[in-house]
């Protein structure tokens, strides 16, 4: 089969590779799109130490059954399916308590360490666990499912913070996570929702996907947050960012009692209001991955709850891959997902 390989650092090529041989509790999934992450980008030269050459990367993917390994239940060729970016043991502590995102010995598609290497969905095939499997309906393509990985994020954030309906929440950074964070809780049905970046053009975006407020944090964010809810606070924030300014926004912006999410990661956060979390009694809660939202995924892009094409640049043929990495590395701007279509 053809596949994209990281051979080295900064270099991919095309070429003819084996098509993977699946064990009996898998099936082998003909790759009919996959989306190019953020993290493969960091990724591919050598920053992040996750993806060690040689590596075919690729975890945001979706295709069709071709073969189906002989302990397979449930499933049958020609299923249209979309898989978990992770495959998790099912037999730790955490698996048992339905933390699937925490399991000790969970592994990421197209992700090369030190403690293992696991082939991605650059590629016409991959082998998947039919434990991380999902079906997808008709009325959800190949390339919105190729979306669904990023969607789950912003689902399973949402889940953590246990928010009800009519509360005033906010989404600090509105990059693509905090957009779908935004259609999430905007679908959610949340009294106030308010956007918080620095960019007019995302938070124009975040208006038109379902914020009801729009703040530009060049000023003093927290006050105007404040003013929005006549001087209470919110109920819960979730910071899509991952730097020191914007968890302080998060933070400071909560009423008593009040919920932060930390969903993005980029820096260390050193200084937060520790003061005020505690005497406050603030909750200051941390959302990795996801855990089993897939499903829900589905049922929003199905219902047309949540757009997620809106965040799609291009999609191309795999043999272009390797200069739609170098564009995406180049932060070219306006570039914001890129599908390719093995």
């Amino acid at each position: 089969m053809k596949a994209l390989v990281l051979e080295e650092y900064n270099k991919f090529v095309l070429k003819e590779v084996e098509k993977p041989r699946i064990q009996p509790d898998e099936v082998l999934v003909r790759i009919r799109a996959c989306s190019i992450c953020g993290s493969d980008v960091h990724g591919m030269d050598g920053s992040t130490g996750r993806r060690i050459p040689p590596v075919i990367m690729g975890h945001e993917a979706a295709g069709i059954i071709e073969q189906v390994g002989q302990n397979v239940e449930g499933w049958k060729e020609g299923d249209r399916v979309t898989f978990d970016s992770t495959l998790y043991c099912g037999e730790c502590e955490f698996c048992k308590r339905g933390e699937v995102n925490l399991c000790d010995n969970r592994r990421v598609f197209g992700v090369s360490c030190g403690e293992y290497r696991f082939n991605g969905a650059f590629a016409e095939y991959a082998a998947v666990n039919q434990r991380i499997l999902y079906k997808l309906p008709e009325e959800v393509s190949f390339l919105q499912a190729a979306m669904i990985e990023p969607l789950s994020i912003a689902v399973h954030a949402v889940r953590v913070s246990n928010i009800a309906q009519d509360q005033d929440v906010a989404v600090v950074g509105t990059g693509m996570i905090g957009l779908l964070l935004v259609q999430v809780l905007a679908a959610k049905g949340c009294r106030k929702l308010i956007a918080v970046d620095v960019d007019d053009d995302k938070l124009a975006l975040a208006k038109r996907f379902g914020a009801t407020h729009i703040v530009n944090s060049k000023g003093d964010a927290v006050k105007e947050i404040l003013d929005i809810t006549q001087g209470r606070g919110l109920d819960a924030s979730f910071e899509a960012v991952g730097i020191e300014v914007t968890g302080n926004i998060a933070i400071k912006s909560l009423r008593k009692g009040g919920t932060a999410v930390l969903v993005g990661n980029l820096s260390a956060m050193e200084s937060l209001p520790v003061q005020a979390i505690v005497t406050r009694q603030l909750s200051v809660l941390g959302s990795c991955a996801s855990a089993g939202e897939y499903d829900e995924c589905i049922q929003l892009i199905a219902e047309k709850k949540v757009d997620v094409e809106a965040f799609v640049s291009a999609s191309a043929p795999l043999d272009e891959g390797a200069e739609w990495f170098k564009r995406l590395y180049a932060k070219e701007p306006g570039l914001m997902k890129v599908i390719l279509l093995p």
